[in-house]
């Protein structure tokens, strides 16, 4: 395994100002990065860039220099700001031709969307395309992809509308990059690990992580309220790295003992969602300043109606005790952020939701609203069930944003060690 193997690289370069400019989401970059990644080939650069050929040509005679493959999504619609496609042309010493089967496909496109939209000689400028290359199908939308060959080195270009670069992506490019990416493979696995600061799980990990084979890397990836681990393995035997990746990660496991970790690359969420639906359980929210993103996190996986029955949202005083059975002497004497309230929320919640478990937070996210006694940051957590209900006090930052999401993901722990006891 100490021998030397040959990784193949790639760079992908995003074109468009509405990715600058924070318009747009590059989510093109990601989808593609992981099949990449999943082909045993490294990306060593993301980019994104105007639609300029000035850009465009400086980024690929630094791309070329590097990589085996260049990815290019965007730039090839057919109005004027979109010059993509006449750059590359220019680039690789071809002209632009009429393809009759793009035509034909574009013209059978145009037809299937209805009679009020009608072919014009922009639909039809897009079955114009360089002649040196080779045209990968798009049966998605209007313009066909494009791979260009130099020096052994491959250009893919595809359009910048996400689900017009994944079809070519799979099946057009895909296939391709399966018959030449060499023998390498890549290996990782992601762990989740909570209750710890980066720094803190660095230092226990130390010994751990400097034992590490050669052939395996580790990265931290942190996030409010949890920290992910990525363990990579690379070679040419994927067997043997992912055997390799499971022997590390059993002696990772007494590193981290103490706090909630996963081995199977699952979120709290999905985590939470898997135990309910072995053991049949139902559940339920109610939430204050979390404002109703723990729902969020449960609902956003399939088929969490199987064990999600519902949320409130219960930022007003008036709807915790009109809805959810809040004393209003309690909310007097100890205030809304307190354990009495956020118990009562709980034991309400599942109660109007017929759930077997409920949780609910009750706290000050900020910026503003805190005091001496209770200052930004402070959140009260409770779970509910038949058994009773158990509640936590939490003291997390002064930003707003990680306060939600701290909370949220404290919240779903609660959750899931009550319904594992």
């Amino acid at each position: 395994m100490a021998s030397l193997f040959f990784i193949m690289k790639a760079e992908i370069i995003a074109i468009g100002d509405e990715i600058l400019i924070g318009q747009v989401k590059d989510t093109n970059s990601s989808f593609i990065a992981t099949h990449l990644n999943d082909l045993g080939i490294e990306v060593l650069k993301i980019k994104a860039i105007a639609d300029t050929r000035e850009d465009l040509v400086e980024s690929l005679d630094a791309a070329l220099k590097t990589s085996d493959f260049v990815f290019i999504t965007g730039g090839l619609g057919p109005t004027k700001d979109d010059r993509t496609k006449y750059t590359l042309s220019e680039y690789f010493g071809s002209k632009l031709v009429e393809n009759k089967e793009v035509f034909s496909h574009i013209e059978s496109l145009i037809k299937g969307r209805g009679e009020s939209i009608r072919m014009n000689k922009l639909n039809k400028s897009q079955a114009l395309v360089p002649e040196k290359c080779t045209l990968l199908k798009n049966r998605k939308g209007t313009a066909p992809g494009m791979l260009f060959e130099k020096d052994g080195k491959m250009v893919f270009s595809m359009p910048g509308v996400p689900y017009e670069m994944k079809s070519i992506f799979t099946n057009e490019i895909r296939p391709i990059l399966e018959c030449h990416n060499g023998k390498t493979k890549i290996c990782n696995k992601t762990i989740y690990v909570y209750n710890i600061v980066e720094s803190m799980l660095a230092e226990k990990l130390e010994d751990w992580e400097n034992a590490l084979p050669n052939y395996c890397s580790l990265a931290y990836l942190p996030s409010p309220g949890y920290m992910r681990l990525r363990l990579t393995a690379k070679g040419e035997d994927l067997d043997f790295l992912c055997a390799e990746i499971d022997k590390q990660l059993e002696l990772l496991s007494s590193y981290i003992s103490y706090t909630i970790a996963d081995m199977n690359n699952d979120t709290i969420e999905k985590r939470v969602s898997t135990l309910a639906r072995e053991k049949g359980f139902s559940l339920g929210t109610a939430e204050s300043c979390t404002g109703g993103n723990i729902a969020h996190l449960i609902t956003s996986l399939a088929g969490s109606s199987d064990i999600f029955k519902g949320g409130i949202v219960s930022y007003a005083n008036e709807i915790k005790m009109n809805v959810l059975g809040v004393k209003s002497s309690d909310l007097d004497a100890y205030g809304a952020v307190s354990q009495p309230v956020v118990e009562q929320m709980a034991r309400g919640a599942r109660e109007v939701l017929s759930t077997d478990f409920a949780v609910a937070t009750s706290g000050i996210a900020g910026p503003g609203g805190g005091s001496d006694d209770k200052p930004v940051g402070t959140v009260w957590i409770a779970v509910a069930c038949r058994d009773g209900v158990v509640s936590r006090k939490f003291l997390f930052s002064k930003i707003r944003e990680l306060n939600i999401s701290k909370a949220s993901s404290r919240a779903l722990e609660m959750l899931l060690l009550e319904m594992g006891r």
